[in-house]
């Protein structure tokens, strides 16, 4: 590793605590590439710095891990899989840079509104919509999708989200607004290309989509009340969900399939078909909202 990288945690952390040192770790890695950047003189080709990234952060992860649960399997997306994870009791689900495209995007900076002065702001800001994902299976757990443990870094708001910490869902009381029709479900949908479901959702007045970039603070941002629900029917692989599905689950929030069936992990096929998250007041509301638009709520396992 560089000798700018981060500390390895302490193999005697407990799984929860481990996680967060994790997203911690690679965070830092990240914010230390843009730090990079922005010493240069702040020009960069997204590209390469979405694969520096990626590269980065994994190193790290799987360096630590390696450190701390030698004897752990890992799946990650930026890893060669191996059928050794299958058969393992414990698995590490890993999203090293979860919104590569947001990590390699600045947002134009807003001028005040009736007045002409420059904000004096050489570059814009960076994008805070990306996150790092790191999360624990362990076969034989009480849980049907069997994770135990998980932390969401977000790294460029310096936050962390875990099963150690994870908050709670809001009260039933914040919910009764949008039940008692005093305000429209909040949705979290893509920025730059939310789905046509989601885009009737809204245009029929069921939900308010509210933007934003990676599938981690999507859904927590479900977990920390900026948005009611997060809903994805076009297929994830494991690492895109393991992690904040495990926060939200321990905030006390609905994470299944679209029919309500259990998410699994560590399958053969990492692929997941579909993804409901929400304030669990909400969700038969939302299901049924999904159904007028046709959306496809198909029971049964998944495939």
């Amino acid at each position: 590793m560089p000798p700018s990288a981060p500390s390895f945690p302490d193999p005697g952390l407990p799984d929860g605590e481990l996680a967060v040192a994790l997203a911690l770790g690679a965070g830092e890695v990240l914010r230390g590439l843009r730090a990079d950047v922005d010493a240069a003189g702040g020009a960069f080709v997204a590209g390469e710095l979405k694969d520096a990234g990626d590269a980065a952060s994994q190193a790290w992860i799987a360096a630590a891990l390696a450190h701390a649960r030698p004897d752990d399997a890992v799946l990650s997306e930026e890893a060669a899989d191996s059928a050794a994870r299958l058969t393992a009791d414990r698995v590490w689900i890993v999203d090293p840079l979860d919104g590569t495209r947001e990590f390699a995007e600045r947002v134009p900076p807003v001028e005040p509104v009736g007045t002409r002065v420059s904000t004096g702001s050489t570059s814009p800001a960076w994008r805070d919509d990306f996150a790092v994902h790191v999360a624990l299976w362990e076969r034989g757990s009480a849980r049907s999708d069997g994770l135990v443990a998980g932390a969401v870094g977000l790294p460029a708001r310096d936050a962390v989200l875990s099963t150690v910490t994870p908050g709670g869902a809001r009260p039933v009381a914040g919910a009764e607004a949008v039940l008692d029709g005093r305000r429209r479900l909040r949705l979290a949908a893509s920025r730059s290309r939310p789905p046509q479901f989601v885009q009737d959702l809204a245009a029929r007045g069921h939900v308010e989509l509210v933007p934003m970039g990676s599938a981690g603070v999507k859904v927590v941002s479900v977990v920390d009340g900026t948005v009611d629900a997060y809903v994805h029917a076009g297929g994830q692989y494991e690492w895109d969900s393991a992690a904040p599905v495990a926060v939200a689950l321990a905030a006390g929030l609905d994470c299944t399939r679209l029919d309500g069936t259990p998410l699994e992990y560590n399958r053969q096929d990492p692929w997941l078909p579909d993804l409901f998250v929400c304030h669990p007041a909400l969700a038969a509301r939302l299901r049924a909202a999904l159904t007028a638009v046709g959306v496809d709520i198909k029971e049964g396992a998944q495939p």
